[in-house]
This record gives structure tokens, sequence and C-alpha cells, in this order.
């Protein structure tokens, strides 16, 4: 550390050097061999419970400095060689290795980095990097929801007649966390008013995955029952905030009063002290407010606003018009980068995969931000971007339907299954779906040939939404422009409308 408490200018960022040098030392065909050796499943005590879980899970815990005994001889053997490669790797890329051991003292973290090297270990190096089972799950709770938002993908309104009993809900944790999914995000509908939300919420935290949750805000605005999900063990919240104006949020949201609520949820966030975002859906309607919704973001005190991409399903397709052009997009995602250098101490990111494309050229390839979070001045952002690789949708996350139907991603609606009847470990490893997904030489189009699409691949929701193609080209990308030319008039004419008509 320098005298001011900042990294040394010779150090770089801990998780950044050691998902670098992962990917450096671990694609070592002997490495890989001890690796490969290390995904099978053991048993070890942590104080006094029993966890059962990748030899690689055990040996970064013991690396962090988690007390583990009881581990069998082959595990303890391989840990111990675990430990000092990635120690090596840690050192070799100047990383901070108290960082890296503070940061896999987080079980949700350990997870993580666990299905990493399990890729690495089960398939070798690939761009992007194959793993054995998503980081993410954004699971779609229910289909009630007390809001009537414009781009809703699900057209929330009632639940459904089938949705997964509470039962059939913890069997679902329990598979994730089988599968070794890192965090599992609850969605829509609106989770928050469902009665099984806190009793699903505390069993996620309570096997070891990142509790998130996606929200309008009407239930946390109420401070007590925030408090409640985060004794639960809720470790972020993103709530949706369309717009500064509280008029417009709720004419987008479809209820009067739903902009005060959502304000009120994220300064009860702030207040708690729990990770969170303000997530805004960018649109023709409110473009011209981006640094006024970013302005009401700093005044809450908010740390992290996402941008999300407007994907034309659901209600969404009666209200297309609100699509961004590309020419809008490209500029969009040009100014919040700019924010994001002059609002210091702010997270400002995009769910457009673009953004990691637009981030690398205006920062002349010193910055990448991958999809859903940021990595920045460092010079091994590209290596992390290319594990995240863009657009993860079927590859690093995937969705599940309040039926139990696994998707690809929640605004990629194509049906692989459902967990009823199907384990989710079949469904991800053997979907041809998914297999499709993760073959970015099945893309066609700019999709398939540009220099970039290793750190963004296009949107293959909006692929699908315009195309009905999931490998399609994405037409909001600058470099897809012709495709938008070509199906703009034909999209104009299905549903009468204009599609550049701004909302006033």
């Amino acid at each position: 550390m320098s005298g001011d408490g900042k990294p040394s200018p010779d150090k770089r960022g801990g998780m950044g050097a050691l998902l670098a040098s992962i990917r450096v030392l671990f694609g070592n065909p002997a490495i890989r061999l001890i690796l490969r050796s290390a995904t099978i499943d053991a048993e070890c005590i942590y104080d006094d419970r029993r966890v059962r879980a990748p030899i690689i899970y055990h040996s970064l815990a013991a690396y962090s400095g988690v007390n583990i005994t009881g581990c069998p001889t082959t595990a303890r053997f391989l840990s111990i060689i675990l430990n000092n490669i990635i120690r090596l790797g840690v050192r070799l890329m100047k990383g901070d290795e108290e960082e890296v051991r503070k940061a896999l003292m987080d079980p949700a973290v350990r997870r993580g980095i666990t299905l990493v090297l399990k890729g690495l270990g089960l398939y070798g190096v690939t761009v992007p990097q194959e793993l054995p089972a998503p980081f993410l799950i954004v699971w779609n709770f229910t289909n009630m929801c007390n809001l009537r938002c414009k781009h809703c993908y699900q057209r929330a309104d009632k639940p459904l007649p089938n949705e997964l009993s509470l039962k059939e809900k913890l069997m679902v944790v329990r598979q994730l966390d089988e599968a070794g999914v890192a965090a599992v995000a609850l969605s829509g509908g609106e989770p928050t008013i469902h009665p099984h939300f806190y009793t699903v919420l505390h069993e996620i935290a309570r096997r070891g995955m990142y509790a998130a949750v996606a929200t309008n805000g009407w239930v946390f605005a109420d401070i007590e029952k925030l408090r409640k999900a985060k004794d639960l063990g809720l470790r972020y919240v993103e709530v949706s905030v369309d717009s500064a104006d509280p008029k417009r949020h709720d004419w987008f949201r479809g209820v009067p009063g739903a902009w005060e609520r959502a304000v009120k949820a994220l300064e009860n966030a702030v207040k708690l002290d729990i990770n969170h975002a303000m997530a805004v859906t960018i649109t023709k309607a409110n473009i011209d407010e981006v640094e006024d919704i970013l302005d009401l973001a700093e005044s809450i005190g908010v740390k992290r606003v996402v941008f999300f991409n407007f994907v034309p399903v659901g209600r969404g397709r009666d209200n297309i018009w609100l699509d961004l052009d590309p020419l809008e997009r490209e500029e969009f995602l040009r100014t919040i980068y700019k924010e994001m250098s002059r609002r210091k101490g702010m997270e400002i990111v995009s769910t457009a995969p673009q953004y990691g494309r637009v981030a690398l050229q205006l920062s002349g390839g010193e910055d990448i931000a991958p999809t859903h979070f940021y990595v920045g001045g460092d010079p091994v952002v590209k290596a992390v971007a290319e594990f995240v690789g863009g657009c993860g949708a079927g590859r690093i996350y995937a969705g599940i339907q309040p039926d139990g139907t696994l998707i690809p991603c929640v605004f990629l609606p194509i049906p692989v299954g459902n967990l009823r009847e199907k384990p989710f470990w079949d469904l991800w490893v053997n979907s041809p779906l998914f297999k499709l997904l993760r073959d970015r030489d099945k893309l066609w189009g700019m999709c398939r040939t540009c220099p970039y699409r290793n750190i963004c691949g296009g949107c293959r929701a909006r692929a699908y939404a315009y195309f009905n193609d999931p490998m399609a080209p994405d037409p909001g990308c600058i470099y897809n422009i012709k495709y938008w030319n070509k199906i703009r008039e034909e999209v104009a004419e299905r549903y009468k409308i204009s599609i550049v008509t701004r909302h006033r």
C-alpha cells in the first residue's frame, strides 16, 4: 500500500489478478490435470458443519483462512498443490494476496471462482469460458405484481395457476445449490409480495449462495420489511427507477405513487448498508434525462446504477416504439462511461453487452466493462472480460419461470425443460439450445465476425425478439445498423407505429 492508503502502483487488484492468473496457469496441460482431479466432490467439516463440495471449493476456503477439518487425504493433498499454484499466479500478476484472501472468505465468491476453475478443469480454456454451472440464476418467482409496467417481459399481473409450491421452490433451491450456482436473484412479477418470499430467500442464503432481489421497491419502502430481508440473508437489492420525474416513472410503471416508494426503498437500503443498485430501463421515454437520473441516485446516496437494455418481449412488444436505435444506444453508452469517470465513487453499468466494447474503445484499451459489472484501470481486464464474455444467456446465467421452466434468460423465454420433470443439472449440461448459445461460431452477421465478439457477442434476447433467431445479429449495435434499417419499416408497419417517435 502507498502512504495514502491506496494500492501501490505496482500492485493490481487482487481478484482481477487472480482471474488472469487462473487463465494463464491453469491452461497448462499438467496443471489442468491436477485441476480436473480436484473437480470431484469431497466432504469436509467447517466448524461443526459437514459440507460436501468440489475439492476446489475446500481448497479456496483453506486459502482464505477458513478452519476446515476432516477432509479426505486426497482432498488435503490437492488443496495444498492448488493453493500454491494460486499463490504463485497472484504474485506473478502482482496482485494483492490479502484482497484475494478476504474475498474468498465469502462462500458466494468461493462458489464463483470454483465454477471458473471447474470449467477450466473439465473443458480447458475456452473463449468465452465454458462453465459447469451458471454464476447467476434469475428466478421469476411469481407472475403476481402490483404494478403494470409498459416494458414488462412477463406481462406480470396475477399469479399463474401452475406456479411452484413452496415445497417445489425449496427443491429448486437445493438443486441450484448442488449444481454449484453462486448467486440467485429473485425477480418477478414482484417477488416481495409473494407469501413464500422470505422463506425461500432464507434458504438460498443458508446454503451459501448470494441472495439478491430485483424489486419495484413498493414493499421495501417499509424499512422494517427490508431489515427483515437483510436479517434473513438478503445481500443485494436492485430497485427500479425509470425517471427522475415522479410522473414519468408512474406513467411507465402504471401505478401512481410507484416512484415515491421506489426512492424510499433505495433510501432504506442506504440506511441499512445493504449492497444495492438503482435499475433503470433505458428507452426513448427517458433517454433525455440520463444526467438527471444519475443526479437523483447521487442525492439518495446510491453507489451503483444499472441501465437495462430494453428488449421487446412481453408488454415490451406492445410498446416496441420505446426501443433505442443503434445511434442512440451508442451515444448513450459513451455518455454513461464518461459519467462514471466524472462521478467518482459511483459505479455505472449497462446490461447492453456492447458496453464492454465501448469502454475498451474510449479508454484506449485500458478499461473493459463486462456486462453487468465494471472492471477498470487494470492491465488484466481483458482476461477477466473474456471469462464473462458479454451476453451470458444460457452460458453464465439462466432464468427460471414461476412454473419451474428453465430458460436461457428472463428476456429470452425459450423453454429448455421444466425442473418439475428434469433436474437442473441435466438441463444445464444437455440442452441443445444452451449448447448453441455457448458457441459464438454459430452466430451470424456482424456478431459472428466482429473483433469484439468475445467481450460482447450481442444481446441474444434482442436478436430473438427481432429475428426469431437467438443467433441472429443484435440490431441495437452500431455495427449492425444495416439490420436495424432493414427491420425498422417492417416493425413500424406491423405495429402501425413509428419506432423513432419520442415520448414527451
